[in-house]
């Protein structure tokens, strides 16, 4: 899968790919029960700038793929509750599908522990959603949950706007 990256700042593209492998980590650890060290190592050794299937892996930020995934990790019940207001009652997060819900542990790791702008986030895992399912409504659930997610982790980034409960 190739990062979804519209830019051609290679800050930004490295950027881009740490966020992916972060939603890929979260998701391994999730269903193989392994360690966040275990696999974030196996990742930057792996993943980063290597080549799988004859198709060069994007090089990412190291610095920023290690705290999101150890961030989702030592937040996961709090993320989890933000995602779970987000969503509606009968779908909370353990019912949705393995890979949105390491998508949304990802980005609520940014909206929780990073200074990224929320927007920023948003529109980075939109695209990640995006890249996951080409094809689904994914990318506007994915958009709408974040958006809620991001008013209750940081109003003030929404002066004017009401906050969501």
């Amino acid at each position: 899968m190739s990062v979804p990256r519209k830019a051609i700042d290679p800050k930004l593209q490295r950027k881009s790919a740490a966020r992916l492998y972060a939603v890929q980590a979260l998701f391994q650890m999730e269903a193989s029960g392994a360690p966040v060290d275990r696999v974030a190592r196996e990742f930057e050794t792996h993943r980063f700038g290597a080549e799988q299937d004859g198709v060069e892996m994007a090089e990412g930020h190291v610095d920023l793929f290690r705290k999101i995934t150890l961030e989702a990790v030592n937040h996961q019940a709090r993320i989890d509750q933000m995602t779970d207001r987000a969503l509606v009652a009968k779908w909370p997060i353990d019912r949705i599908d393995p890979t949105l819900r390491a998508l949304f542990r990802a980005a609520g790791a940014e909206l929780v522990a990073t200074d990224t702008p929320p927007r920023v986030v948003i529109t980075e895992y939109v695209d990640i959603a995006e890249a996951f399912f080409p094809e689904g409504r994914e990318k506007a659930f994915v958009n709408a949950v974040l958006d809620h997610m991001a008013r209750g982790a940081r109003p003030q980034a929404f002066p004017g706007e009401p906050r969501r409960s």
